[in-house]
């Protein structure tokens, strides 16, 4: 644990980020204000794909930060700051979506004939936007756990840390989220004759669909992420 704590500190980028936590735990506006530029574009896309709720999306981040700003002590360093926040994050949008669906519960929706229906055919304009709809259909954990992974680089061992479930479980997540999305984009393209091909590739998520494994996500468990498995002594105080 400290030899890979010690790696993680030699990372420039890593050590820049401890020392602006220092300085948040200090009250320091300055490094708040700099952790917030940071951070802000990483937090809003993630919570954006994770929770499809585009219009709460800035009082999502802006709540994760606010923790920040009350538990930068907290912070041990048994990971990458990055893990921290996003753990931070990932809970905050957990806990609207959660809210939101003991809401829809007790609300009358509308019938079938009185919503405006899309027409998913004449929405679907490229590969891009069918993979969008795909992952719509997903879980937020199955769309969580693609984000964190293709986009934000995380390791299965970070990701476990972040969402708090065993690294298996995270896998597991994974293989089912790969195998919606690999029946669900050819589903989608169907209906206009779209041909998947190599353009499956052109985004990060897609190129996992490609084969069964995932040698970047195993490379990545392998370099230095077992620490990830670890529970962070911060990471579950802070929200």
């Amino acid at each position: 644990m400290q030899l890979l704590n010690s790696q993680w500190a030699e990372c420039a980028p890593e050590r820049s980020e401890r020392k602006l936590l220092r300085r948040i735990a200090a009250r320091d506006g300055e490094a708040m204000r700099e952790f917030y530029l940071l951070y802000y574009r990483r937090l809003a896309r993630f919570l954006r794909r994770m929770t499809r709720r585009h219009d709460l999306v800035d009082e999502i981040v802006n709540d994760a930060l606010f923790v920040v700003w009350q538990k930068a002590g907290d912070f041990r360093g048994d990971s990458r700051v990055s893990t921290w926040i996003m753990g931070i994050a990932y809970r905050r949008g957990l806990n609207l979506l959660r809210a939101e669906y003991r809401a829809d519960e007790r609300m009358v929706f509308p019938t079938t004939e009185d919503q405006h229906l899309r027409d998913p055919v004449a929405e679907q304009s490229d590969l891009a936007e069918l993979l969008e709809r795909a992952l719509e259909s997903l879980s937020s954990d199955h769309r969580a756990v693609l984000e964190l992974t293709y986009h934000l680089g995380h390791s299965c061992g970070e990701i476990a840390a972040i969402m708090d479930c065993p690294v298996n479980t995270v896998k597991t997540r994974m293989f089912h989220a790969r195998n919606k999305l690999r029946t669900l984009v050819p589903a989608l393209a169907a209906p206009r004759g779209a041909h998947i091909g190599s353009e499956l590739s052109s985004t990060p998520i897609a190129a996992g669909l490609v084969g069964a494994e995932d040698p970047e996500i195993e490379r990545r468990d392998r370099s230095g992420s077992k620490a990830g498995r670890n529970r962070m002594d911060g990471l579950n105080r802070a929200s």
